[in-house]
């Protein structure tokens, strides 16, 4: 089995888990925030939607200078459509971006640069596992918290929760 298939694998369970959870954002609810310095409702679900566009980047290129690429962040949704929409669209590009990857391809250096300093180099597939997947993760789990704050029931997403045994 190529190692592409277990990262597509992982990929694809991990954007059901994400859409799942961000079906239950309340549209009611997107400019609330927890504390002044936090992202809005919104504002989180927008960058979890946008995270796997990172994939590509990585993917089609050997290395990234943060101090050359423009203000990525997403504008802010206008309802919860808009978020699955973006997800959908991003998700499906990133999985074909990832599809058409070789062993050898995914194993190759990757460096992550801030103004000509290295900051990292590591495979292309620990860079997608830590960047992509992992900070997916750490998102999706700040926003399990503000759904609950907003007494949204949660999905499974590893196993029961209390909403969903």
């Amino acid at each position: 089995m190529a190692f592409k298939e277990a990262l597509l694998a992982e990929f694809d369970h991990e954007i059901g888990s994400t859409r799942r959870l961000l079906e239950r954002v309340p549209d009611a609810h997107l400019g609330w925030k927890p504390h002044e310095k936090s992202y809005s409702l919104g504002d989180l679900s927008a960058h979890i939607a946008n995270l796997t566009t990172w994939m590509n980047r990585i993917l089609d290129s050997t290395d990234l200078d943060l101090a050359t690429v423009a203000d990525a962040r997403p504008t802010s949704p206008a309802s919860r459509d808009e978020v699955l929409q973006r997800l959908d669209a991003n998700a499906k590009s990133a999985r074909a971006t990832l599809a058409d990857q070789t062993d050898a391809s995914l194993v190759a250096a990757w460096t992550l640069k801030n103004g000509g300093r290295e900051m990292f180099t590591m495979p292309r597939a620990s860079v997608l596992r830590s960047f992509v997947f992992n900070h997916l993760i750490h998102h999706r789990g700040q926003l399990t918290v503000y759904l609950r704050l907003q007494n949204v029931p949660l999905p499974s997403l590893y196993g029961p929760t209390a909403d969903e045994p």
